[in-house]
């Protein structure tokens, strides 16, 4: 038998190593070709053919300057969320009230890459039409397509893969079966057994999936065994409906054949499990298909026993072991699940899960947990968004929904998702919840609203959800959502230069907070936006003093996030005193922070004050190309600080004295070359360590003029540490 190597893939989202990959040789060829020559390529055929495998070894030979992506849209069930699943998938963040889709054409315009859009039959309409408006801005852009049908877009190249050839089935087979029966002697010479195999092929119609639930039962079964039953499940079951194509039937039979194999635990497992929307892990599996026949304790074996069958697909990811089937499986297995009936109540369990597992998530961000919350949020994140599509929809459940879109305030907000999170909160807060808990439900809704307004700069918005939630809110005596509105509505006023009133807001809430006892994450923004209230209006001590604070605070608790804007405001602290090395340590670890958090406020505000410690070190050339750099990325954030006299300051300063040693051509030319770095350069190039600083002076008092937060206001909700000091 031939090598099976694995093969390295160029840079983007997918795997670096691929999983073996068996025949397919002359159709990895066509499809290479079709890739060199036609800029939209769609791979079709039935379901279960290989598609999806093929698709990712094609993209494993191309090698476009800017990568392979690939965006998986079988968990997505909703057209609008196919532009959301593209952005997600390229790691884009964008702060600003733009749709995703200018966001995706805005990255995609000067970029060479390679789009891999896997599983568009169900959502080929909205498919087509982003493929289409992509490909007509993006030059550089190629994409392929796979799906059961074509898109029908203009030069759209369509290669329909056929099943495997009998050559092929064999190998699969018994390739599958040595991986997952190691010692049962399975290989694909002739020999006495070979026939058999050969026969069980052909009867499966040489469609990969069907081959692979065959694999997974020769642990227990012959060839022959399984024949003699496959043989009687087609006589069964192939006469059902003439009017489906041949081969999609046989794989609905051997995937039926499949689950009659399967005891009555295993099935009813395998209904159950179909509730979930992408992958899962154990303890959800656990709750909420337990019950009911299928004690939580059994679970695990279960799953086992479908794992070892190839009805469940095992994945280690960033957060963990997780588990997923495979669309077409997922399925057969929600058909079985409205049949029983119980549909209605498993996917309440499921909803009740993710809101349990939300509500977790938001009090663990503030802990030293943080970062593994955001990478669970970002796994879970399909089945959060069939939670709240349940809890939206349905008439008695509005309230959790709201409930939910507001918890995940840390996700929209401290992780780079802000489009889709006011998506969400908006379709939130335009439903009317009955009752107290349905009420405090929307007032939370609305606060988060207006957080995220507020850093899109979308101020009239953001005015009128605070507004009405603080109107409410002091209706029904809630405290909790008074400081929060109030708050917020602060963080307005800062950024849009309005100081007193900034202060004067800020003040409050911190002051409600701690009679209400509130100390989170949201609570340490609102000391490090009075910090930088503080420092705008000249006094930059106390700036330190209030952020110092946040900062043990956050050693205290593990806090990551709220720490970074700390540590910003340090920093700029820092290189007004004339200490550019240590305001450079500060701001490497602010740096890190947010990007690890996909934080593009954060990023670009330590980006820009980074370019101006650059140049009081000496390197102007580099300061203006990391200027470049912070250019590019200030349009996917929405708050317009370039609009502010105080934000403003660092970056005029750092211009002037850039091009005062370069000169104007020079210093054009480095921020041009900036501007063409992506994030991942970016973050290399800012954290290198710089040669030997030549210090290029720069007055002491125009530092302190334009005071700490040079560019940071992260609108954030709440106070401060219990007993601290939360005003100067």
């Amino acid at each position: 038998m031939r090598d099976l190597r694995r093969d390295r893939i160029p840079h983007g989202n997918l795997p670096l190593e691929l999983d073996t990959f068996v025949g397919r040789a002359a159709e990895l060829a066509e499809l290479v070709r079709a890739l060199d020559s036609e800029r939209l390529v769609t791979v079709t055929g039935a379901g279960g053919v290989g598609k999806s495998r093929l698709a990712v070894r094609t993209a494993a030979r191309c090698t476009p300057r800017d990568g392979v992506w690939r965006v998986e849209l079988a968990p997505v069930r909703d057209e609008e969320f196919v532009d959301y699943a593209v952005v997600e998938a390229l790691g884009l963040v964008d702060h600003t009230t733009r749709l995703p889709r200018e966001t995706l054409l805005a990255h995609l315009a000067d970029r060479e890459l390679l789009l891999v859009l896997d599983g568009v039959e169900h959502l080929v309409d909205a498919c087509a039409s982003l493929a289409a408006d992509l490909l007509g801005r993006a030059p550089g852009l190629r994409v392929l397509a796979v799906g059961r049908r074509p898109l029908a877009v203009a030069g759209e190249r369509v290669v329909p893969l056929a099943p495997l050839s009998p050559e092929e089935s064999v190998e699969l087979l018994t390739v599958r079966a040595g991986q997952r029966h190691a010692g049962h002697g399975y290989d694909a010479s002739p020999n006495e057994g070979y026939g058999e195999m050969r026969e069980l092929c052909r009867r499966l119609d040489g469609i990969p999936l069907a081959i692979e639930l065959a694999a997974g039962r020769l642990g227990a079964l012959s060839p022959r065994q399984i024949l003699q039953r496959l043989d009687d499940r087609f006589r069964l079951l192939t006469g059902g409906d003439r009017t489906a194509l041949p081969r999609h039937r046989t794989l609905r039979t051997a995937i039926g054949w499949s689950h009659e194999l399967c005891s009555p635990g295993e099935r009813l497992l395998w209904a159950r499990l179909s509730v979930f929307a992408g992958s899962f892990d154990l303890e959800a599996a656990e709750y909420v298909c337990s019950g009911d026949g299928l004690p939580a304790e059994e679970v695990l074996d279960v799953l086992s026993a479908l794992l070892a069958q190839s009805v469940l697909i095992r994945e280690e990811t960033p957060s963990g072991v997780r588990y997923r089937m495979l669309d077409t499986v997922r399925a057969y297995g929600a058909d079985w699940l409205e049949a029983t009936g119980d549909a209605a109540r498993l996917r309440r369990r499921h909803r009740d899960w993710y809101v349990g597992l939300a509500t977790w998530c938001e009090l663990e961000w503030f802990s030293p947990r943080q970062r593994e919350v955001a990478t669970r949020v970002d796994a879970e994140l399909p089945n959060l968004r069939g939670a709240l599509e349940h809890s939206l929809t349905e008439p008695d459940e509005t309230h959790l929904g709201q409930y939910l879109a507001g918890s995940l305030w840390f996700h929209w907000v401290g992780c780079g998702r802000l489009s889709e999170g006011r998506r969400w909160l908006e379709q939130a807060v335009r439903l009317d919840a009955e009752g107290p808990a349905g009420e405090q439900s929307r007032l939370k809704a609305l606060w988060v609203l207006g957080y995220v307004a507020v850093l899109q700069g979308d101020t009239v918005q953001a005015l009128a959800a605070l507004q009405e939630c603080r109107e409410q809110a002091e209706r029904s005596a809630n405290p909790t959502a008074v400081a929060y509105a109030e708050h917020r509505t602060g963080c307005l006023a800062l950024v849009t230069d309005d100081l007193p009133r900034a202060e004067t807001l800020l003040r409050s809430a911190l002051h409600r907070y701690r009679e209400i006892g509130e100390l989170n994450s949201n609570v340490l923004m609102g000391q490090v936006e009075l910090a930088m209230v503080r420092a705008f209006q000249g006094d930059l001590p106390d700036a330190v003093r209030l952020c110092e604070d946040v900062r043990q605070v956050c050693e205290d608790h593990g806090e990551r996030w709220a720490r970074g804007y700390a540590l910003y405001v340090l920093a700029y602290a820092a290189w007004s005193d004339g200490e550019p090395r240590r305001a450079r340590e500060l701001l490497a670890d602010c740096l890190r922070g947010a990007h690890r958090f996909r934080d593009q406020l954060g990023s670009v505000l330590a980006v820009e004050l980074l370019a101006l410690v650059t140049v009081a070190e000496g390197d102007a050339a580099e300061a203006a190309v990391l200027q470049g750099a912070a250019g590019r990325m200030w349009p996917s954030v929405g708050l317009r600080l370039f609009g502010s006299a105080h934000y403003n300051v660092p970056h005029e300063l750092c211009e002037a004295a850039a091009r005062k040693q370069l000169g104007d051509e020079r210093y054009e030319e480095f921020v041009r070359h900036g501007a063409l770095l992506g994030r991942r350069e970016v973050m290399t190039r800012a954290l290198r360590r710089p040669g030997p600083p030549a210090a290029l002076p720069l007055p002491r008092g125009a530092g302190r003029r334009a005071t700490a937060g040079a560019r940071t206001a992260k609108p954030a909700a709440s106070p401060t540490r219990k007993g601290g000091e939360t005003a100067g």
